[in-house]
């Protein structure tokens, strides 16, 4: 029996099948956070038992730094889907939108993902590098386009998110976010020049010549 071909050997469709579920459930019940957000109720959201969330993610710092990857990835290639949208900046701005649900997963795992990003810079560098580049292909387009101000970079925008984000906490928080980065966005925009108004020249009035 060939060991070295067993070890390489593919994971099987339903094992797959079952890891995509369990971070797909874990991304919700982290979103939600609270008292809730357990491993308990992942496995039970996504329909697994404990021990097969446990096969696949030995600890909960495994399952955080799993979905935080994959939240990126799919980020990455949200971007590339949105490199050909009509409107730039519309593109921009979905792909911001899409951020906050983003940072909402986050936030309802930051304590475990401060103690990973601590232990690993290269999930830092790896989250940093990837975000950077789908934001800036979106904003290229759009300054290239003549409708976004070209004095602003990938990192502001991603801070100006960041901090919109963490400065709200109270319930429906997302709805706040939402309403403030479409106002951002469209303060970000290229204004037309204000149009001067050609003034008005009355017409001279007949010179009347006074009788001696």
């Amino acid at each position: 029996m060939d060991t070295r071909a067993d070890h390489t050997r593919k994971p099987r469709a339903d094992a797959v099948r079952n890891r995509e579920r369990v971070l797909e459930a874990a991304k919700v019940v982290f979103n939600a956070g609270g008292p809730e957000a357990s491993l308990e109720a992942v496995a039970k959201r996504a329909g697994v038992g404990i021990g097969t969330l446990y096969r696949h993610f030995p600890t909960r710092e495994d399952l955080y730094e799993a979905v935080y990857r994959r939240e990126v990835e799919q980020l990455s290639e949200l971007a590339e889907q949105l490199k050909n949208a009509k409107d730039p900046v519309d593109a921009l701005r979905r792909w911001l939108r899409s951020n906050v649900e983003f940072v909402a997963t986050k936030k309802g795992m930051s304590a475990a993902l401060a103690l990973t990003f601590q232990s690993s810079s290269e999930l830092a560098a790896f989250s940093m590098d990837r975000l950077t580049k789908a934001i800036g292909s979106l904003l290229d387009r759009a300054v290239a386009a003549g409708e976004m101000r070209g004095d602003v970079s990938p990192e502001d925008l991603l801070r100006a998110l960041v901090g919109m984000c963490y400065m709200h906490d109270q319930p429906g928080w997302q709805s706040s976010v939402l309403r403030m980065l479409d106002v951002f966005v469209d303060g970000l925009r290229v204004q037309p020049g204000p149009k001067t108004k050609a003034r008005a020249v009355k017409p001279a009035k007949p010179t009347v010549k006074r009788k001696r």
